[in-house]
């Protein structure tokens, strides 16, 4: 192999290998494969130009146009001209293509679903970022400065992904680079005539710049220092880069020097609340039992975001320490306000990992193992070091504080303290937000029934819409463009309602956590990353933090702060339903129509009757004729049937399987799981036969646009089979029938009406039919082919003359 061979060969390696870091972006490496296959293309034509030879500059265009027209192929054959050629159809997909992927990369979080714009975004950026250092490396012959786009690769791979870039990520991108290093070394040596073999570290004195045997050793010194600071550049500039968060929260502590004591400086989980909300399918997170009279108002709370920057609700700075064995009293809480004890008993799941732990508010004590730090201001634990969530389980006492709306009312002024740290907004602040607070409050008589008329307005009286996918923008006019086209989801409520309440003097912060969850029977609650939520407190001397609920068809809101609902009697309650619309007379036929309804029903209308007449005299020919007439219709409207007739029958047969034995509830599941495909399968995704249930379930969720419980159905049917075929003691699966009616309304419901009407009159599964009909047909010609040969065997004329060896 020549050297610019070698060193293409190397390059392509190397931008592999930094590529590699990007893996745990996506939930699927097959973009790699994908991205492999284009630059090895790419890579291929640099080395055919170099050879014939052309020159640099026309070397790189050509690379550059085989990476557009392979960019096309992969993701804009439909709109290009002959299915590879770009044209300006093809810019227009891919800038649709780019804004999708970054609205994904917005709402989805780490591992995100490999959407067709983020594959564009990584398998593009793979190309460019390989044509620059095959460029660099191979064209222009320099290779060490080629380690500045590996380095960016890298860089932004890391910064991505965060705590997902292991240090196995890292050894890979820098090996390589060292081996492009070395290909470089080794082809500026070569030209000396002799292969590098090695050059002494320790040259003898008076050699020079040449080892023993001849060799420069300049090319190589160079390498080796402008390789290690690169990786030295690599190791530091990740760690400056912001990351994205990989969960709920990411919680960061300092300070801890094995005394429990140190701060906190949390950063901000506004964002990835979000990605939890949208991401594809529904995961428990957490579940508990509770000796609580009522769960609606049980919030399972983690933090409080208390310092308000105009833009962003963030954690102050604060100390924390040790849990003590008897936690404090809640600040501001009066012993006048009645409060029950409360103790929950909550699991983790190994799948929720978080720095903080949800427990419902106010604690009162709390039975955790690990490293936990107690934060008496917001009242929170928080891991310490490396200590997390995950697949823990602990208890909690706490407080179900229960304050009437007389004691909020009657609060008295908080203590200036109070007042001047939560009341504390940016000068950025617009100034619509106070304004439309106070237009709100106008008469209000105190703190409370402002509280209330904010929570009103935006719940009821706003007109609001609750919408996860609503982007509101960054910067201090966010506030005042969530205010304007009143569209988003609860980080917007909590957050404007607690700014809302600081321009009116009131104490408020934004509370995150949980949602109380679904009961599961026997007294488990279940929550999942759909029930994450955030809500504004509002501070009232005497009762403390309180939490308020603006947040519309969510959560639901506390009794001391709903409107008291107007008796039978109240003259302002509504009006029950006026019965004069079911008393009014039903449509009838106008008297203009030649033939009513009620006639043509009794055979009374003329042209029945004519009919019915010509039928008699059988002036239609032999009975005979007329029934084969009749049955060849009813064959003809039958034909486009067979295939919905087939779907209802196999559908109806596999999941009316019964049996009492463990290969039956197999059995009965494979079948499930196999509905479940074929659903998918008719309403347009093709099944992937390659992929595990798992990734299956998840292509199905993502690709038919299904949510809630639908999603849930996929998931659990999916983790049915994976116990039928993995677990050594399988567990029995209920309601399959019932998960795959929801996957088939979900499906239905994600589909336009004309996908809706194919799915169900001409499945796309039922080519499975003529899969059959096709593996029958080769077996039966097979046994019949099989017979024949046997059978003309024993015949004696039938037998070929044998060959004689003369």
């Amino acid at each position: 192999m020549s050297g610019r061979g070698r060193l293409a060969l190397c390059a392509y390696a190397a931008t592999l290998m930094a590529a590699s870091a990007m893996l745990p972006l996506l939930d699927s490496p097959g973009w790699l494969a994908q991205a492999a296959f284009l630059l090895a293309v790419q890579s291929g034509v640099g080395v055919l130009a170099r050879r014939a030879p052309l020159p640099s500059a026309l070397t790189i265009g050509v690379q550059a146009l085989t990476a557009l027209v392979l960019l096309t192929f992969a993701f804009a054959r439909e709109q290009a001209l002959l299915g590879v050629l770009p044209g300006p159809r093809v810019v227009t997909r891919f800038g649709d293509l780019l804004g999708s992927g970054g609205q994904d990369i917005e709402r989805y979080a780490i591992p995100a679903p490999a959407s067709d714009g983020i594959q564009l975004m990584l398998v593009g950026g793979v190309l460019v970022i390989g044509l620059m250092v095959d460029t660099i490396a191979v064209t222009f012959r320099s290779a060490a400065p080629a380690g500045l786009p590996l380095l960016a690769l890298y860089s932004v791979a890391a910064g991505l992904s965060g705590g997902a870039a292991s240090a196995l990520w890292f050894v890979l991108a820098a090996a390589g680079y060292l081996l492009l290093l070395l290909a470089e070394s080794r082809d500026r040596l070569s030209r000396w005539g002799r292969v590098f073999a090695g050059v002494p570290s320790a040259p003898p004195r008076g050699a020079g710049a040449f080892g023993r045997d001849g060799a420069p050793r300049a090319p190589v010194r160079t390498g080796r220092r402008i390789g290690a600071l690169a990786l030295g550049v690599a190791l530091v500039v990740p760690a400056a880069l912001p990351a994205f968060d990989g969960g709920l929260l990411d919680g960061r502590t300092g300070g801890d020097d094995g005394s429990g004591g140190g701060t906190i400086n949390a950063v901000n989980p506004m964002v990835s609340l979000q990605n939890s909300l949208n991401q594809p399918g529904e995961r428990e997170w957490l579940r508990y039992q509770t000796d609580a009279a009522d769960t609606g108002g049980l919030y399972l709370r983690m933090l409080a975001l208390d310092r308000f920057d105009g833009s962003r609700w963030l954690t102050s700075e604060r100390e924390v320490e040790s849990i003590p064995d008897e936690l404090p009293r809640p600040e501001g809480l009066s012993s006048s306000v009645r409060a029950a004890q409360v103790e929950t008993r909550i699991t983790a799941s190994v799948t929720f990992e978080d720095k903080w732990l949800p427990m419902p508010y106010p604690v009162a004590g709390v039975e955790v193992e690990g490293r936990w730090r107690f934060e008496p201001k917001g009242r929170s634990l928080v891991g310490d070091g490396e200590q997390t969530t995950r697949g823990i389980e602990y208890t909690v006492r706490s407080l179900a504080v229960e304050p009437t709306a007389e004691q909020l009312a009657t609060a008295p002024r908080p203590s200036s303290a109070i007042i001047s740290e939560y009341t504390r907004l940016p000068s950025t602040l617009p100034s619509v937000v106070e304004t439309t607070a106070r237009q709100i409050t106008a008469g209000a008589k105190n703190d409370y029934e402002a509280a209330v008329r904010i929570q009103d307005w935006f719940t009821t009286t706003g007109g609001f819409t609750y919408d996860t996918d609503v982007n509101s923008g960054s910067g201090p006019g966010a506030i005042a463009r969530f205010l304007r086209d009143k569209e988003g989801f609860c980080v917007h409520f909590a957050a404007s309602m607690a700014a809302m309440a600081r321009t009116l003097g009131i104490p408020a912060r934004v509370a995150v956590g949980f949602t109380p969850g679904t009961p599961r029977g026997g007294g488990v609650m279940s929550v999942s990353n759909r029930n994450a939520h955030a809500w504004p407190e509002l501070y009232f001397e005497g009762v403390g933090w309180t939490r308020f609920e603006p947040t519309p068809s969510i959560g639901s809101a506390p009794d001391y702060t709903r409107s008291q609902a107007p008796s039978d009697d109240d003259p302002a309650s509504p009006a029950q339903p006026a019965e004069t619309a079911s008393r009014a007379p039903a449509p009838t036929v106008s008297a203009d129509d030649s033939c009513p309804a009620d006639q043509r029903l009794r055979g009374e209308c003329g042209s029945s009757a004519a009919a019915e007449e010509v039928a008699a005299t059988g002036s239609g020919g032999p009975p005979w004729r007329l029934l084969l007439m009749v049955t060849a219709a009813v064959v003809v409207a039958a034909l486009p049937l067979l295939p919905m007739v087939w779907r209802v029958r196999t559908r109806a047969g596999r999941l009316s399987s019964r049996g009492r034995t463990d290969e039956d509830a197999a059995s009965r599941t494979l079948l499930a799981w196999r509905e479940v495909a074929d659903t998918a399968w008719d309403h347009g995704i093709v099944p992937d036969e390659s992929l595990t249930a798992r990734r299956s379930a998840v292509r199905i969720v993502l690709l038919g646009r299904l949510e809630g419980d639908a999603a849930a159905a996929v998931h659990r049917v999916a983790g049915a089979v994976e116990q039928v075929l993995y677990a050594p003691s399988p567990l029995p699966a209920v309601g399959l029938v019932d998960d795959v009616a929801r996957i088939r309304a979900g499906l239905a419901a994600g589909s336009s009406r004309t996908e809706r009407i194919r799915a169900r009159l001409l499945p796309r599964s039922s080519v499975r039919v003529v899969w059959a009909l096709s593996a029958w047909w080769n077996a039966l010609t097979g046994r019949l082919g099989d017979r024949f040969r046997s059978w003309s065997g024993r015949l004696p004329g039938l037998r070929r003359p044998s060959r004689q060896r003369g």
